[in-house]
């Protein structure tokens, strides 16, 4: 059954939606949402490293973490289609404040060895999971949101990923300094900001989506009717497989960090969060250059000089020779990342039809995070003495993987037209 809201989806046309109701509706929830999922993401791996004092239980954690938020998404994209987002991420930000809550009294209780372990490894693979469920909800609602906003989607992109932006500049800091007092701290703030994330996901307006798929899901949807979709749009198919590649890159750096900066740099869990915030101040001024710079350069120009950018700033971590340097490129890759995922969210919120949408975002998102889980696995398997090495040929891969993208990218007519100054006049 189709529902519809008046301010959102007036009968017959599109309406723009309120200034106030994209604040109190869209942004407010993803704002809470996005901390909670930036301390879930870099700072879990920081509890066990804490917590094990193990190289290797680390990339594993990081590796248990991200397979199952893959293994999420073939029936997150369609529970938000069937629901809404405002149920799901209720629902899952609920259950990870307990969760936590519950881990964190059992650290308390159990004495140090196998049992801390073992909750620390179950509590990053829970955690992951229920994280990419308030995601997607969250990313469906900002999506169809840019849809109603007359050629302006890639301002509400940026808005989003500016908000996700500074709570990656608040979350790793904030973990950081937490584990400090212990893993215990860490986990009942994470409780905490998950039992906000709930409270507000309440107000997430759920029936946007449900108007833009015009019914329920179809028969035997899911990931093949997202597979289909994408197949018949060229351009974001091609984008999405080079991004995916280059993603290997991205998770080897946050499984690395932890283990790079307190064993080769001789630096505290503080320092290693503040890495991640400095990264995200980073990506904020970067995200704000690429908004002024889309309506001259145009999706693709922008993404270009992302992925030259990109691969730079990877390829010269290895010779990274202190913890300042390796901080400094960590932040220009993250900046040019921004720059990427702008390119990315905006052509995904503008040519995926809205029938098949939050199918198709989820299969996107699933694809872009395939290489996570591998990289932890890399991790895990790779001695300390050639780390260097692995993070070497990762770099290498991810530099021809998006010259390759871009080279094929460069005449599409997606990337080029849609980016055009008439097109983006307010």
């Amino acid at each position: 059954m189709t529902v519809s809201l008046p301010e959102v989806q007036p009968a017959g046309r599109h309406a723009a939606v309120p200034t106030g109701s994209l604040f109190r509706r869209v942004y407010a929830p993803r704002a809470c949402d996005a901390l909670a999922y930036s301390m879930a993401t870099y700072a879990m791996p920081l509890v066990v490293l804490a917590t094990t004092g193990s190289a290797s239980l680390t990339g594993l954690a990081f590796a248990l973490e991200w397979i199952p938020r893959v293994a999420a998404f073939g029936f997150a994209g369609a529970l938000v289609d069937r629901s809404g987002a405002a149920i799901v991420c209720f629902l899952a930000s609920l259950t990870r404040a307990l969760l936590v809550a519950g881990g964190g009294v059992a650290l308390v209780v159990l004495e140090p060895g196998t049992g801390e372990t073992v909750t620390v490894m179950a509590l990053a693979a829970v955690t992951g999971a229920l994280t990419q469920f308030s995601f997607i909800a969250n990313e469906a609602v900002g999506a169809v949101v840019s849809r109603r906003t007359d050629g302006q989607a890639h301002k509400v992109q940026s808005v989003l990923i500016g908000i996700d932006q500074t709570a990656t500049l608040i979350g790793p800091a904030l973990g950081g300094a937490l584990l400090l007092t212990g893993p215990t701290s860490m986990l009942a703030c994470l409780s905490v900001l998950s039992f906000a994330s709930a409270a507000l996901a309440l107000q997430t307006p759920s029936t946007p989506l449900r108007a833009a798929r015009h019914g329920g899901p179809a028969p035997g949807g899911g990931l093949r009717e997202g597979w289909q979709t994408l197949r018949s749009l060229p351009s974001l198919r091609r984008l999405v497989a080079g991004l995916a590649c280059a993603n290997l890159m991205l998770g080897l750096l946050q499984a690395a960090t932890p283990i790079l900066v307190e064993h080769r740099f001789g630096h505290s869990a503080a320092a290693a969060g503040a890495l991640w915030s400095i990264a995200a101040a980073a990506t904020l001024i970067a995200v704000a250059c690429c908004r002024a710079g889309l309506d001259r350069l145009g999706l693709w120009g922008i993404g270009a000089i992302s992925a030259t950018v990109a691969a730079a700033a990877c390829l010269a971590v290895p010779q990274a020779p202190s913890y300042t340097g390796y901080v400094a490129l960590v932040a220009l890759f993250m900046a040019a990342d921004g720059g990427l995922t702008i390119v990315l969210r905006t052509l995904r919120s503008q040519v995926i039809p809205p029938a098949a949408f939050g199918t198709t975002l989820s299969l996107t998102i699933l694809l872009l995070l395939l290489p996570f889980p591998l990289a932890g696995l890399l991790l895990a398997l790779t001695p300390p003495p050639y780390l260097n090495g692995l993070i070497g040929a990762c770099a290498l891969l991810q530099a021809l993987t998006l010259l390759v993208t871009f080279l094929r990218l460069r005449n599409d007519p997606a990337l080029r037209a849609r980016t055009s100054p008439t097109r983006h006049k307010a």
